[in-house]
């Protein structure tokens, strides 16, 4: 994929319908057409990388490389509020993230999906909201992800042959570090399905921004509680990285392609009782810091 223009913080030529964040081994997006990069900086700082907006089997999509093109970025490096805060002002309102996972689970083989429905967040060193400064919200988070885009993705899966487990939990972890073995034993104990280091830190930022949000987990190897886990090379994790990519997009393809045109969650309307600040006491420049989220609510 070849951006044919570039612009920094300007308006982009058309606005987005659908987001994807890109994971580890997965840095652009085959298919893209009429591509061009929009970079941004937003009141929180710059995105990850540059959107890539294009058109993807005929919707207007906007992509983004969640570590960075090349991989630059570790897991807690990452400006998580920038990066929704970019997809919101490019209009998308669903967000398809793609990430790399480690399973929990004898029955979660390498080379698979999971569509989780459930986070557990063992990050620490996060900001995981846009408010505070002077603003209050505290939005329902008990369903993490959208029913109705993981139930697209599960569908785009089976239009693409690829084995996805529809529901379970996963558990994110600080990292860069991956689990030491108690840590391993511990998670399957609780019953978590799969570990990665991001995507929680994005459905909750997401939610406050009302978005639609649903994660393609891809399974690469057994975390460290598996007795063959010795014997897995390198090599081996990241052929099966490279395959997933591929996998997954074309997932995303059949997810994009079926996306209904209508949204029938309540993930557009997470906010409308959510702020509990008196609005005439909210900074001015708490308001124009967070015009693109709250401004249907807060003018």
């Amino acid at each position: 994929m070849s951006p044919k223009s570039k612009s920094k913080n300007s308006k982009p030529a058309a606005v987005a319908e659908i987001g994807i964040i890109g994971g580890s081994g997965l840095y652009s997006m085959p298919g893209l057409e009429r591509s061009h990069e929009w970079r941004v900086k937003t009141p929180f700082g710059e995105p990850s990388d540059a959107l890539v907006l294009g058109t993807l089997e005929g919707k207007r999509v906007a992509f983004l490389a969640r570590h960075a093109r090349g991989h630059r970025l570790l897991p807690s490096e990452i400006n998580y509020r920038a990066n929704l805060y970019a997809l919101k002002l490019a209009g998308v309102t669903r967000v398809i993230s793609v990430s790399a996972v480690g399973s929990l689970r004898e029955d979660l083989r390498p080379l698979e999906f999971l569509i989780p429905d459930q986070f557990y967040d063992r990050t620490r060193l996060r900001v995981s909201t846009f408010f505070g400064g002077g603003i209050v919200a505290h939005v329902g988070f008990d369903k993490p992800t959208c029913p109705q885009l993981g139930g697209v993705l599960g569908a785009a899966c089976d239009a693409a042959g690829v084995k996805a487990h529809r529901s379970g939990t996963y558990v994110c972890i600080e990292g860069p570090q991956f689990s030491t073995l108690a840590e391993a034993h511990v998670h399957r104990q609780l019953r978590f399905e799969v570990i990665g280091m991001t995507n929680v830190t994005e459905a909750k930022l997401a939610r406050e921004a009302e978005l639609c949000y649903a994660t393609i987990a891809m399974i690469t190897d057994y975390d460290c509680w598996h007795p063959e886990h010795a014997s897995v090379t390198l090599a081996e994790i990241i052929a099966n990285l490279n395959r997933n990519a591929e996998s997954a997009c074309n997932v995303i393809r059949h997810a994009v392609r079926g996306m209904p045109a209508e949204r029938e969650c309540k993930c557009g309307r997470a906010l409308a009782h959510a702020i509990v600040t008196e609005p005439a006491l909210v900074p001015a420049a708490t308001r124009r810091r967070l015009a693109a989220i709250i401004g249907k609510y807060i003018s």
